[in-house]
């Protein structure tokens, strides 16, 4: 079983910036694609970005340009620095796991407002 606990979330202004982080407990997280994908009120859990075990990376079309995912194997940790934050980023975000198996994280708000 993979714990993983995601931090950094919290309340921001539009234009601001926010690093989520997510800590893996497995002695094998390079092994891991890790992912982050998010919840808004009323809509559908959605990929917001993925980066693969070989450092391959894919980004929700929404995100593009302001999102950046990676990685930290050394210490079993994703992030996700986000910048020139809107409105319609505010969402509960989530840090999943693959590898054999799918492990999710609990997720962590963020809310975009002024």
């Amino acid at each position: 079983q993979v714990q993983l606990v995601e931090s950094g979330g919290g309340l921001v202004q539009p234009g601001g910036s926010l690093r989520l982080s997510c800590v893996a407990s497995t002695k094998i997280f390079s092994m891991y694609t890790m992912g982050w994908y998010r919840q808004a009120p009323g809509k559908q859990r959605e990929l917001v970005a993925v980066l693969s075990s070989a450092g391959s990376t894919n980004y929700a079309d929404s995100v593009k340009g302001r999102f950046t995912i990676s990685r930290d194997n050394a210490k079993n940790t994703v992030y996700l620095q986000m910048n020139s934050l809107k409105s319609e980023d505010t969402a509960v975000y989530y840090c999943k796991a693959a590898h054999l198996r799918v492990y999710w994280g609990q997720g962590t708000q963020v809310t975009v407002s002024s």
